[in-house]
C-alpha cells in the first residue's frame, strides 16, 4: 500500500502545473517548459529529466489533439513540410545524420529516433510530439 506523504504533496504542487494543460495559457507554458527541457538536455537520452520530457510531450500532444486537431501526419511528412517552409535540403540537416539517412527517413524506409526527434524539435521550435 502506498502512503501519501507530505513530500509527495509538496512535489506534486511543483509538477502539477507542467502536467495539467487545460487552457491555451497552460499549453503555452507547457511548450515553453518543453523547450527549456530540450535546451537543458540536448541529445542526452540518459538525462535525469528525460522521463519528464517524454511525459510532458504526451500531455501536450493530448491537448493538441483535442483542441488543435491536425490531420494525421507521419514524422517524415512533418519534416518534409518544415524543410519546405525553411527552404532546406537534405544536406542541411546534419543533426539527423547523413544525407542518405535523411533520404531514408523522408522516403519512409527509416523512422526518426528519439535523438533525432529532440534535435528537430529544438531546431524548428516545435513540440517533439509533432514528429511522433
Amino acid at each position: 500500500m502506498i502512503t501519501i506523504t507530505q513530500d509527495m504533496l509538496h512535489y506534486w504542487k511543483v509538477v502539477r502545473p507542467l502536467l495539467s494543460i487545460r487552457s491555451e495559457r497552460d499549453y503555452d507554458r507547457g511548450i515553453e517548459q518543453l523547450n527549456a527541457l530540450i535546451d537543458e538536455m540536448g541529445t542526452d537520452e540518459n538525462h535525469p529529466l528525460s522521463d519528464l520530457l517524454d511525459i510532458l510531450g504526451v500531455v501536450i500532444r493530448a491537448y493538441e489533439e483535442k483542441h488543435q486537431p491536425i490531420p494525421k501526419s507521419s514524422g517524415a511528412q512533418v519534416l518534409r513540410f518544415l524543410m519546405e517552409q525553411h527552404g532546406l535540403t537534405q544536406a542541411d540537416l546534419p543533426e539527423i545524420g547523413s544525407q542518405g539517412v535523411v533520404s531514408e527517413i523522408l522516403s519512409g524506409k527509416r523512422e526518426l529516433n528519439v535523438r533525432q526527434v529532440r534535435a528537430l524539435a529544438k531546431r524548428f521550435h516545435v513540440s517533439p510530439a509533432a514528429f511522433i
